[in-house]
């Protein structure tokens, strides 16, 4: 494992060192006294989230991961999975994914290279809108809602229930009903991403007009929200900033805006897009189509594939101050081999190479 570990991640982990133990650490190998004298042995107590790239149209048994700290690409392999995968969302240092064309839902550290299938769900079912909740830093619970499943009398039916993972039991439950309008809609029309914010889970539905779904998990009850410029916006995305439900939309020939909900469940525009940054990744057209977006502990990104670049604002300084970015896309690993471009799925998370109890 020590030796597939980027060095820079190498570095992260001799920052938490002690003098002595750092020593130790530099007399190991060539590679390791390299590293610790290459990089500062003090680094920040935060640091912005990586970026990890998941290829979404071929069976390549890798991904690629930015260091936004050295600014620097990686290919990690996953050879050690027997099936391709495709992110569906971060749960904090591991990543939640659904194994491709299967039902099959697993965690995933590329880093230390483990993984691990979820129990079965209580319902067979495929395409269904997926959700993560983290109560603490020990435990998550995953939510799969909808979906298509076996008829009683044969074909497949959208499926109108909503089942709940828990981790500390490793166990899958049925927690209700969903009505059958909603169960379609977030079959057909809900992409993975989704925001869990002050008791709510929420979808956004992929098909103009955009609209949003929420879950209240304390009262199972289910709502509805409307989305500002719905009929307009080219792409549209959910995100967290500050805990606060957060919606990042572009619109043809205009900026990218981005808003939040308040208490009164009235989205505010807060921010837009940078229109030279805007420009800079859709390469000068005016459409923003097959734009992406994914946010999460401090940072939003906006991308589109492997080599075109990302725009992200991202909270500096610790002080809720919050800047805007370029990233240069991956076209080359370690200044020399050549990466060609492609379409990714892409989720930010903090890296962590220490045992994880999921993998026991």
């Amino acid at each position: 494992m020590w030796s597939n570990l980027p060095s820079d991640l190498l570095a992260k982990v001799f920052s938490f060192l002690s003098p002595d133990s750092l020593a130790r650490a530099r007399s190991t190998c060539r590679q390791w006294h390299m590293c610790a004298d290459s990089y500062p042995s003090i680094v920040p107590q935060h640091q912005p989230p990586w970026f990890v790239a998941l290829p979404t149209r071929n069976r390549e048994l890798s991904c690629y991961v930015h260091n936004p700290v050295t600014k620097r690409w990686h290919v990690l392999s996953l050879e050690f999975l027997s099936n391709p995968i495709r992110p569906v969302a971060s749960i904090s240092s591991l990543v939640l994914v659904r194994v491709t064309n299967s039902t099959l839902l697993g965690i995933c550290n590329p880093f230390t290279r483990q993984f691990r299938h979820l129990p079965l769900l209580n319902v067979a079912r495929t395409n269904p809108a997926i959700s993560v909740v983290l109560p603490c830093s020990t435990q998550f619970r995953v939510y799969v809602a909808g979906g298509m499943s076996e008829a009683p009398r044969g074909g497949a039916t959208y499926e109108p229930t909503l089942e709940m993972y828990d981790s500390t039991h490793d166990t899958w439950q049925i927690i209700g009903p969903i009505p059958m309008e909603f169960a379609v809609r977030l079959t057909v029309w809900t992409p993975n991403e989704s925001v869990y914010s002050n008791g709510v889970l929420y979808w956004i539905t992929s098909a103009r007009a955009y609209s949003v779904m929420g879950f209240e998990v304390g009262s199972n009850k289910w709502q509805e929200l409307s989305v500002p410029m719905a009929d307009k916006l080219e792409f549209a995305t959910l995100a967290q900033r500050n805990g606060i439900l957060t919606l990042v939309g572009g619109t043809c020939g205009d900026d990218a805006c981005i808003w939040e909900l308040n208490e009164r469940d009235n989205w505010c525009l807060i921010e837009k897009v940078p229109i030279e940054l805007g420009l800079k990744l859709r390469k000068g057209k005016a459409s923003w189509c097959r734009t992406k977006c994914v946010g999460g502990d401090g940072s939003i990104c906006l991308y589109k594939e492997l080599g075109s670049g990302m725009v992200i604002w991202r909270e500096v300084g610790g002080k809720r101050k919050w800047e805007w970015f370029w990233v240069e896309g991956c076209n080359l690993i370690n200044d020399c081999k050549e990466v060609r471009s492609m379409p990714i799925r892409g989720v930010l998370i903090q890296p962590n190479i220490s045992s994880s109890c999921i993998f026991h």
